[in-house]
């Protein structure tokens, strides 16, 4: 593995406990909530998009020049693996101030396999699989804590990440 895709800092900020009981209170009285995550997304030319999320800048998706971008940004499918490590960053995290654990160190390095000879529909159409076919994740986790509890911990993350979940399940897509 040779990049994180989420670095850590030399001093890891934790999140509010307050905060996280509250919305861990909320969870509980309320279960079935379920709220719609929205993205707009504008083509800026060749293969670069602006991503509008919220009130927030765009989020740049681009393509690499193999691929005939001009490589300003990630594109998609790197997207998707910064989204992985990231949602499993933040779980890690969460579940480490849940549990009252001093996090030291949190890094998380995603890669994945996937074969694009199919260019997006125009080239190589034999079957073959598309998209990933295998993503491997490296956590590096250092707390106050035994690996036993460092182990816990992640293995918690994993299992309750929306972005893990999404992955491992099929998803309904519907194109208007």
């Amino acid at each position: 593995m040779s990049k994180p895709v989420v670095t850590s800092c030399s001093r890891l900020d934790p999140i509010d406990k307050a905060g996280l009981e509250a919305l861990k209170k909320a969870g509980v009285q309320n279960p079935d909530v379920i709220k719609t995550l929205k993205c707009h997304t504008i083509a800026a030319g060749k293969f670069r998009h602006e991503n509008y999320i919220r009130n927030l800048p765009p989020y740049i998706v681009d393509e690499p020049p193999v691929l005939l971008g001009d490589d300003t940004a990630p594109n998609p499918s790197e997207a998707v693996l910064a989204a992985l490590g990231s949602c499993i960053s933040v779980g890690i995290h969460a579940n480490a101030v849940d549990q009252n654990v001093i996090v030291k160190k949190l890094e998380i390095f995603v890669e994945g396999d996937i074969n694009i000879t199919a260019v997006w529909g125009t080239g190589d159409l034999s079957e073959k699989p598309l998209g990933m076919t295998d993503i491997r994740i490296n956590v590096v986790f250092e707390t106050d804590k035994d690996e036993s509890v460092n182990r816990a911990i992640i293995d918690k993350a994993i299992k309750y990440s929306p972005v893990v979940n999404t992955l491992l399940r099929n998803v309904n897509v519907k194109v208007n």
